[in-house]
């Protein structure tokens, strides 16, 4: 089927069926009991990150921690970003808390109310913008993500690979065409969503109970484990980290991460990063003063390996727990600090770091 000459009129009846598909088989969501636009917005930036499954309790701890823009505006960035810990990419936390100072010191607290205003705020995209402006004010444009691509591809035989943007502006297109017969573009554009996560879904969608089985192209040409299309993925990076954990009377020592790298802002130990995994404590490049240190400490334990799988990197870590001597416990690298386990514990850590400690220290 071509989706441009729509034979078969879906095109006109495609947003009322998935409308009372939802109404029969939505999830009961939190963030689908409000119009608050900063709800919504909050919602949408952490289920970015991930799974509703995961992203629920989440979205949960940051209402009752801020249940205001105001009151995020408010916060602390250090425990903004622990309460973000776990969901990678903080630079969309730091985002979120610069969006939220914007709303209550430039706005008087009252997010944009359309989805062109919305676009020109930090960190809020075009999907996003369209979320907040249909979820919330009601305005009729559409939602494109992951899911909504899926579907349309499969249901009209959209064979463009979706990452060019030639891709993004076809679908764009149809998704505006298709909204415009929806009873209510929020509802519309949560079912769409709804039916690309639970029903026609990446592997095995349930074709045989779909409501547009008989006017999808990629059901009809048995082509649904071929669409989307999409370019395969960069190579994953990989990395090398070689952590050293100094401990004295009960502390250990950690430090700010302020480069311009992953993990911007939180908080990890003493780190070598070497180009190939070192298998010998002898053969990591040390400074001077880090050398001392181990040399005369006491190497606790064996090293404790562990990796990280980030979106295009593989962080393959070993720790080295050491025991520092009391005449150096003082002469630490200038970037490192000593602190008791309650601090740590306050502090925002990345997950590889949250897990060595409850691992080794929980």
């Amino acid at each position: 089927m071509n989706w441009q000459s729509d034979s078969n009129g879906i095109r006109t009846t495609f947003a009322p069926i998935l409308e009372q598909w939802y109404a029969l088989h939505k999830r009961d969501l939190p963030w689908r009991h409000t119009v608050d636009p900063y709800r919504i917005w909050l919602s949408e930036i952490i289920l970015q990150q991930t799974r509703v499954a995961q992203g629920k309790p989440y979205y949960e701890r940051f209402v009752e921690a801020y249940p205001t823009v105001v009151d995020m505006a408010q916060a602390d960035e250090r425990e903004l970003l622990r309460l973000w810990q776990g969901l990678g990419y903080y630079s969309r936390a730091r985002n979120l808390h610069q969006t939220a100072r914007y709303v209550t010191d430039k706005l008087a607290g009252k997010f944009p109310d359309t989805y062109h205003d919305l676009l020109k705020m930090k960190g809020i995209g075009t999907y996003t913008a369209a979320a907040i402006a249909s979820f919330a004010f009601g305005e009729r444009v559409p939602v494109v993500d992951g899911n909504v691509y899926r579907v349309l591809a499969r249901v009209f035989g959209i064979t463009e690979d979706i990452t060019t943007t030639a891709a993004k502006k076809t679908f764009a297109s149809l998704a505006m065409q298709l909204i415009q017969s929806a009873n209510d573009p929020a509802t519309y554009n949560q079912a769409i969503m709804e039916f690309g996560a639970i029903h026609c879904t990446p592997v095995a969608p349930d074709c045989l109970l779909c409501p547009v089985q008989q006017q999808c192209a990629a059901f009809l040409t048995g082509r649904q484990h071929l669409l989307p299309v999409k370019s395969k993925k960069a190579p994953v990076r990989e990395r090398f980290f070689n952590y050293f954990i100094f401990r004295h009377n009960g502390r250990l020592a950690l430090r700010e991460r302020t480069t311009r790298d992953i993990w911007q802002n939180l908080y990890d130990f003493h780190l070598q990063e070497t180009d190939e995994p070192k298998t010998a404590l002898r053969d990591i490049p040390l400074a001077d003063l880090v050398g001392q240190i181990i040399q005369e400490g006491v190497l606790v334990a064996p090293p404790v390996e562990s990796v990280q799988l980030l979106s295009h990197q593989r962080i393959r870590a070993k720790f080295y727990l050491i025991d520092v001597p009391d005449a150096l416990a003082n002469s630490l690298p200038i970037d490192l600090q000593w602190y008791l386990p309650t601090e740590i514990s306050k502090l925002p850590k990345p997950v590889l770091i949250t897990n060595y400690l409850d691992q080794q220290f929980g």
